[in-house]
């Protein structure tokens, strides 16, 4: 007589099978991905996609802050950004800047009771104001407040926007009010861009910082921007980590051609004033 199965030893041999089937439908799956990821042919060389991407000059007429920001009844918009004087978030100027030359910026910086002291070139970083006109004829406010925080967090006038923390998400907002329009390639590449410095750059290990160095290398072989031929808030977060890390006098050919290219925009040279 066949001994009777035990039903639960039954079904923990069915479970069995069942996860070795997927294993091996797994193990199929990965190695069909990397031979994919190995092949030439499955490179993707998105250039062309960006170099057919519509880029505006940035010093073109100013965008419609309220078609962008929400109209407010007439009252200016005010950007409030809080940053540690003891790490300058340096893109942040470099885009006040630029914003200078599209918009009526009404600029403003003060020191908070949590910092004892900042440098004489920190309170003057936005330069000299020209003459201050009624509030009403400004277009934006921009205010920035040295403040111990850990790190740049801004406020908009909006109520029901949230903060913004980090260097890269202000600096994204930011040159968003330039009103650039980039197909998802081109944005996502952006985006990537601006982490890798931030992240990488910036922060990270010199062994990161050295394969960062070297991918900037490449890009910038191919076109003469991070991203495709214009300018973008890449550029600017990627050249103000370079000099805050002191990775730019060991950079690659490229990114000392790409890095003069920065310094030859007027933006950049309140920030370089700072660095002296």
């Amino acid at each position: 007589l066949q001994e009777e199965v035990d039903p639960s030893l039954q079904a923990l041999e069915s479970r069995q099978e069942e996860i070795l089937k997927r294993l091996y439908e797994l193990k199929s799956a990965v190695d069909g991905l990397s031979k994919m990821i190995q092949t030439p042919d499955a490179d993707f060389d998105v250039t062309n996609i960006i170099q057919t991407d519509e880029f505006s000059p940035l010093t073109t007429n100013g965008a419609d802050l309220d078609l962008m920001l929400g109209k407010d009844y007439g009252a200016l918009k005010d950007i409030v950004i809080n940053a540690n004087p003891s790490l300058p978030p340096l893109s942040l100027l470099v885009l006040h800047s630029l914003l200078c030359e599209r918009y009526r910026i009404l600029s403003a910086v003060h020191t908070h009771s949590s910092v004892k002291s900042v440098p004489e070139k920190l309170l003057k970083c936005f330069g000299e104001q020209a003459k201050k006109q009624p509030r009403h004829e400004y277009q934006l406010g921009f205010t920035l407040i040295w403040k111990d925080v850990p790190k740049p967090q801004m406020k908009f006038s909006i109520q029901t926007m949230c903060p913004i923390e980090g260097e890269g998400n202000i600096a994204r907002f930011l040159f968003s009010l330039f009103g650039q329009k980039y197909n998802a390639v081109t944005s996502t590449l952006i985006d990537s861009w601006v982490d890798t410095a931030i992240f990488q750059l910036k922060e990270g290990s010199s062994k990161e910082k050295g394969a960062v160095l070297r991918s900037m290398n490449a890009a910038l072989g191919k076109t003469s921007w991070l991203v495709g031929n214009e300018l973008t808030v890449a550029d600017i977060v990627a050249w103000c980590a370079l000099q805050q890390t002191g990775s730019a006098n060991a950079a690659p050919a490229n990114v000392q051609k790409w890095m003069k290219s920065c310094e030859n925009l007027a933006p950049f040279s309140s920030v370089m004033k700072l660095l002296q």
